[in-house]
């Protein structure tokens, strides 16, 4: 059996459907329904006189994509989203996490777009709402989110807890939002204590805790920016806060471009470049130190990831000068937080396809848990890459994109790429009222 299976061309017959909506059949109506997975028949007289305590623990276990379903049936499922007793069960049970991939549009490097309106945007037909697209790797299907709550002017920088954080666009004293897609919940951070410009983003969000660390491109004039200092935020249930305390000085010669950091094991880590290293910030030690990357000299669009609790770097490599075959590979960062070990590598065949496809324009990765999703830029392409299966699955285009070939990232306008995030939606995040209580005005309310 080979160990690695994919699909050497993105546009053969894929094994599942392009059709993104459900099928159902409501022209017959009977009193037993079929389990889909054992095949065992079910009395729906047994199902209907089920007590609402237990019903509720069951629909508390849906993927989220199946509970807003439910919620078309009847008053009271409707009504679950807004029942304290409903949302209290579900924080007990604590259902199996569902690993999702939020995508946003954006156009250069530091000049995100997320205007509300046109503008070359996220939406480039005058709608008023950010949008993002949200991919399940498990159904491999695409789904839609709007955004109309978030005020124009900020963009998407990370997600954690099924929280995402936007970020005020303007240079200064920036702002931080943390909002649940799910239910349109808005919180506000304080405004950080140092003007930046596009700086580095850290978030982690548990049932308890919110941190945050922002790391780089302070506005030290006008005309001048520099990576010198970093600050971090942080409140949990236990009463304690700390807004925007400057920590330890960043090392010398950094140069954070990708505004991402990645949270692993009580750690914040982003890439430096030029040359390429890992950057780590340890929260409880309150200290930045610089690791050396494998094969900095020959890698190309790294992009790191968390991924079961540890640290993945993906890139391409390319030594031109020596007698090794290009390719793309996965290292994990061992608990010495020194040592990379090289855990899988893109089969040559797959890389040489995905070298053409991707045309020397870059890629960036996203992971979450097994899967990781490597999106081509300035492409409608993306590949799916499943750690325990040993796959490479070539992703079909979002059929909610508004790009020339139907493709996320095809490019709705010129310069247009992605930015993605690894999100696990829940439906509800009582962590963030431990933000109310610092009695926050939020900006841009209509």
């Amino acid at each position: 059996m080979e160990r690695n299976m994919f699909i050497t061309n993105p546009s053969a017959h894929l094994p599942f459907s392009y059709t993104f909506t459900s099928s159902s059949n409501s022209s017959t109506t009977t009193s037993t329904t079929t389990d889909s997975t054992s095949g065992q028949w079910m009395d729906g007289r047994i199902w209907s006189k089920l007590p609402p305590s237990l019903l509720d623990r069951i629909i508390a276990f849906l993927p989220p994509p199946a509970f807003f379903r439910s919620r078309c049936v009847c008053k009271r499922f409707y009504g679950l989203l807004f029942s304290n007793t409903f949302l209290e069960i579900y924080l007990q049970l604590l259902p199996p996490r569902h690993n999702c991939f939020l995508f946003f549009k954006h156009k250069t490097l530091k000049s995100y777009i997320y205007k509300r309106g046109g503008g070359g945007g996220a939406n480039d037909d005058g709608s008023n709402k950010a949008e993002g697209f949200l991919f399940d790797p498990n159904e491999i299907r695409w789904y839609r989110l709007s955004f109309p709550y978030i005020p124009s002017g900020f963009y998407p920088s990370g997600s954690s807890g099924g929280l995402v954080s936007w970020v005020s666009e303007e240079a200064g004293l920036k702002t931080i939002l943390l909002c649940n897609p799910l239910v349109g919940s808005v919180s506000q951070l304080p405004p950080m204590s140092r003007p930046r410009l596009f700086p580095s983003i850290g978030l982690s969000v548990t049932p308890t805790s919110i941190d945050v660390t922002v790391a780089g491109d302070d506005l030290i004039s006008p005309y001048a920016v520099k990576n010198l200092s970093s600050e971090s935020f942080h409140v949990d249930a236990g009463g304690f806060f700390s807004l925007w305390a400057m920590v330890s000085s960043l090392p010398r010669l950094c140069s954070l471009e990708s505004g991402k950091m990645v949270y692993v094991g009580g750690k914040f880590y982003c890439m430096n470049y030029s040359p390429f290293s890992v950057l780590c910030y340890e929260v409880t030690g309150n200290r930045w130190i610089k690791i050396q990357a494998p094969m900095r000299r020959f890698l190309r669009s790294p992009s790191l990831l968390e991924s079961k609790g540890r640290l993945v770097l993906v890139a391409a490599v390319e030594k031109s000068k020596l007698n090794v075959p290009k390719s793309l590979r996965l290292w994990s960062l061992q608990q010495d937080n020194a040592t990379w070990v090289e855990i899988e590598r893109m089969p040559q065949p797959l890389y040489t396809q995905f070298a053409v496809e991707e045309g020397g324009k870059g890629f960036e990765c996203v992971g979450n848990q097994e899967f990781v999703m490597i999106v081509l830029r300035r492409a409608s392409l993306q590949l799916l890459f499943d750690m325990v299966r040993k796959s490479w699955l070539w992703v079909p285009p979002c059929p909610y994109s508004r790009g020339s070939s139907g493709g996320v990232g095809s490019g709705g306008s010129e310069g247009e790429v992605l930015q993605g995030f690894a999100y696990d939606p829940v439906l509800t995040t009582p962590v963030v009222s431990l933000l109310d209580q610092l009695a926050l005005p939020f900006p841009g309310a209509c």
